[in-house]
């Protein structure tokens, strides 16, 4: 009996340290087409958001975060893999589009390494819940893609089938591959997902888990949907109510750790996937910073973003060094101690970063980070600087209606409006960045230029629609 119970103690022992020795649990929550100036934490004084604003006041707010396009399906595909899209050749999609649609052939090639696969490989349970966008055929839905569980559309909610009723099939609400809803309830997909991801937390709070939380909201539709627990209750219409509920399902989200014990194992990052868009009358807000989204404009493509993890990412601190989406996988696979992607990737390690270690320099000083529209390289930014690129075909929307634009540089720490243009000051900054252009051009391509890096997208011979069994 004595051994019996010595032997179960030990078991228990093992089985407590292992799960404290694991790496950290991760929540990813990026929202979709929310501006920078949304949130109570970053200027906003129509939306209420205190969940966001206290994660904010127990973590650390940046204010030099980019994602790689200013528009959905790329910018995905960077977060995901760490890779500029253009080097995965998912700037543009099958149709010679900005973004992915229902039926694309075309979608993030397996081949890739994508976060839930970096994490998988060191035990960590893995769900993708809301919205996907990276491809809806079979091959390409994130159930391929290392995630255990999927839970959400495959693509914008605003891809619906009266849009093109000859063409595309209801919006479908998926559980693992399966359409289990058509049409998906709009109104209610942000509190549904909230009660997934918690669900799954639950269920796998004994191992590390990754849970990536991509919502739906507020959305490429000039009326975002909202709960009716958050219907007509903001004081910025439809969109602002959909702003307040996924402030609510954040703080359900931090709630549940905390009563799980998990609060100070695990690192949650709240972001957007690319800035408000140009509403008439204005919507979502990208203050202080100059554009909307679909653009390179620092509105389009610098975004809110929050880590909080306590004791480990300094409470109370806004830092304005300059990091990226692409970062997040090879962050997340040094603090996993997990072996990153075998593939190139364009993603650096930042966890110094994130940890607040002392003498930090952002690798982008060095390397620059690089703002594509589709096919286009349109700027580059370095330290402080951002480069708009003289062009004379410069692609101003997203069916590439073209424009002529001159050489500008703009100091974007000091002036975030980008009022005084000062490349005659700076010859030599100009000369540099121009010069790291030219290094991407070579890697990863431009207009009527492959870079020798790129690599395949995953493509299917003939895309099949989603519908119900």
């Amino acid at each position: 009996m004595t051994c019996r119970l010595f032997a179960l103690a030990f078991v228990l022992f093992a089985s407590v340290t292992s799960a404290h020795a694991a790496g950290p649990n991760v929540v990813l929550i990026v929202c979709d087409n929310l501006g920078h100036g949304d949130l109570g934490c970053t200027g906003s004084t129509l939306h209420r958001t205190p969940a966001v604003d206290r994660m904010a006041a127990e973590g650390t707010r940046f204010t030099s975060f980019y994602v790689a396009s200013g528009v959905c399906t790329p910018s995905r595909a960077a977060i995901m893999t760490g890779c500029y899209p253009r080097r995965l050749n998912l700037h543009v999609s099958d149709r010679n589009g900005a973004v992915l649609q229902p039926l694309a052939t075309k979608g993030l090639n397996p081949a890739e390494t994508t976060i839930a696969e970096v994490l998988k490989s060191q035990g960590y349970a893995t769900a993708c819940i809301g919205k996907w966008h990276l491809g809806d055929q079979p091959e390409f839905l994130p159930t391929r893609q290392g995630f255990d569980e999927f839970f959400g559309i495959p693509y914008s909610d605003d891809m619906t089938r009266d849009k093109k009723p000859d063409e595309w099939p209801e919006l479908p609400l998926m559980r693992g591959e399966t359409v289990i809803e058509a049409p998906a309830d709009r109104n209610t997909l942000v509190a549904r997902c909230t009660s997934e991801a918690i669900a799954f937390i639950e269920a796998h709070r004994q191992q590390p888990f990754f849970v990536y939380l991509p919502h739906t909201m507020p959305g490429s539709t000039a009326h975002p949907f909202a709960s009716p627990a958050f219907k007509g209750k903001s004081r910025n219409g439809d969109y602002g109510d959909s702003v307040e509920e996924l402030d609510w399902s954040t703080g359900e989200v931090l709630a549940a750790l905390k009563r799980l014990g998990l609060d100070d194992r695990t690192i949650v990052v709240w972001t957007s996937d690319n800035g408000a868009p140009r509403r008439n009358p204005p919507q979502g807000s990208n203050s202080p910073f100059k554009g909307y989204g679909y653009d390179t404009s620092e509105g389009a493509m610098r975004m809110p973003c929050i880590i909080r993890w306590p004791g480990r990412v300094p409470a109370g601190r806004v830092s304005d060094e300059l990091w990226s989406s692409l970062d997040l996988l090879p962050t997340l696979a040094s603090l996993a101690t997990a072996p990153g992607p075998t593939n190139e990737i364009d993603g650096f390690d930042v966890s110094g970063l994130w940890t607040g270690v002392t003498g930090w320099e952002s690798p982008y000083d060095k390397k620059g980070f690089f703002y594509y529209r589709m096919d286009q390289l349109q700027a580059v930014r370095s330290g402080p600087w951002k480069l708009y690129l003289p062009l004379e075909a410069r692609f101003a929307n997203l069916n590439r209606k073209s424009s002529v634009v001159p050489l500008q540089l703009f100091n974007v720490r000091s002036d975030v409006g980008e009022l005084q243009e000062c490349s005659a000051a700076h010859p030599d900054v100009v000369h540099w960045l121009t010069a790291l252009a030219e290094s991407m051009r070579v890697e990863v391509g431009d207009v009527n230029r492959p870079g020798r890096s790129q690599r395949p997208a995953g493509t299917v011979p003939e895309a099949s629609p989603l519908l119900p069994r």
